[in-house]
């Protein structure tokens, strides 16, 4: 099940703003937590496109589709794009 988080950023900011106790509780998250950052990882932007793909596009997990039901259609060819839509141009006559 997903669910839209909406404003998350501003309902915590707006929690850490209105209630003390979950300030400190924020504050005390917040000194427990480890940062890594993926943008110094050279690797990473290639990982994250390959794992985009469904399949992964680097990993073949043989066993996935032992737990998970494979979606209709099939695989598409490496590559394949949907189309966009032009968009429609203005009373005015430009784009």
């Amino acid at each position: 099940r997903v669910e839209s988080a909406g404003n998350a950023a501003g309902m915590g900011a707006l929690i850490a703003l209105l209630n003390v106790p979950a300030r400190a509780e924020i504050e005390a998250a917040v000194r427990r937590i480890e940062k890594i950052e993926t943008a110094v990882e050279p690797k990473f932007q290639e990982y994250f496109v390959d794992a985009m793909a469904i399949p992964n596009k680097r990993d073949a997990f043989p066993r996935l589709f032992s737990v998970v039901t494979r979606p209709a259609g099939g695989p598409k060819s490496v590559g394949a794009r949907r189309r966009r839509r032009k968009r429609a141009e203005s009373a005015g006559g430009e784009p």
